[in-house]
């Protein structure tokens, strides 16, 4: 008669994976979590940053045209041909700055289901977690410091980055506006209006993108409520 083969840690015949290997596992998953979370924060601030440079860039090169062309008609078409190249690039920035957020409040949920596993483990070790152990919005708040809130603070949505970037993406396209309508032979009273009525729908219509974004991200059904 064979002897019975010894069971391994995660044999299914052992009926329980060890307590020590269920930490393990989750202790990896969470430093996977940690670290996809840092590339993305360190992608938002590379891809921000290079759009500021370009706009610095772009409003270098448009005072030396300036100066040269006296706001002649060669003016206006060396910026009618620059700023719409800037206005794409800072909408590219915006777009992928709003996925990077919504990655990062996925990678929060995330880390906070690896926390309460951690809790159904060593449940004593409760009042030592400073960061949400639940994926509802109140934990996802929690883990952003915002305490026990269960509305997204307005700073929340003024302060992002992404938002940032659309405000300086919105002052371009009324910048835009108004050179445009300069070279279509409109007095200044005219520019001035078109590109503050521009830049301010711009920002109105880039904030509203950002609030519906952010509600859709922290309202995902949550598997471990508060």
């Amino acid at each position: 008669m064979p002897e019975p083969r010894p069971a391994s840690p995660a044999d299914p015949e052992q009926g329980k994976v060890p307590d020590a290997v269920r930490v393990q596992i989750l202790a990896t998953e969470h430093w996977s979590l940690l670290a996809a979370r840092a590339n993305a924060w360190n992608e938002s601030f590379s891809r921000a940053s290079w759009f500021l440079t370009a706009v610095s860039a772009t409003v270098v090169a448009l005072a030396l045209a300036a100066d040269a062309t006296d706001f002649s008609a060669d003016f206006h078409v060396f910026a009618l041909l620059l700023l719409p190249v800037l206005v794409l690039v800072g909408a590219a920035t915006f777009a992928r700055l709003m996925d990077l957020n919504r990655e990062d409040v996925d990678l929060v949920v995330g880390m906070n289901r690896l926390r309460h596993g951690y809790l159904d483990l060593a449940p004593e070790l409760e009042p030592y977690f400073s960061t949400g152990h639940h994926d509802d919005r109140a934990g996802i708040m929690r883990t952003y410091g915002t305490g026990r809130m269960v509305r997204i603070p307005a700073a929340q949505y003024l302060s992002s980055t992404a938002l940032l970037v659309g405000a300086v993406d919105a002052v371009l396209v009324g910048a835009l506006a108004g050179i445009a309508c300069a070279a279509l032979g409109a007095g200044l009273a005219v520019d001035i209006i078109v590109g503050a009525v521009a830049a301010v729908g711009t920002l109105v219509a880039l904030f509203l993108v950002v609030v519906r974004q952010a509600k859709r991200a922290w309202n995902a059904s949550p598997r471990f409520p508060s």
